[in-house]
């Protein structure tokens, strides 16, 4: 299978994008998770703990997969032609 450059080109940008938008975003949403946290005893902080971490996570992989996969479009669409491919 091969990859146009276009498309890898597209795809690289698109997941720069999506890992900015993870570092700038994520820790705005966990200080104000954390300021809601109501936890009271040690068991309830390490489950709140443990939602924190699945949220980044997911959070994660859903912005590079999704950004990756609209930026190699992206990237096939209009920097193929550039490129003459």
């Amino acid at each position: 299978m091969l990859i146009s450059l276009g498309g890898f080109l597209g795809a690289i940008v698109g997941t720069v994008i999506g890992v900015v938008n993870y570092v700038v975003v994520v820790p705005l949403v966990e200080q104000r998770l954390r300021a809601l946290d109501k936890s009271q005893t040690a068991a309830e902080r390490e489950e709140f703990e443990g939602k924190i971490s699945l949220m980044r996570r997911l959070i994660l992989g859903i912005e590079v997969f999704t950004l990756g996969g609209l930026g190699y479009w992206l990237g096939m669409k209009f920097l193929g032609p550039v490129l003459g491919e």
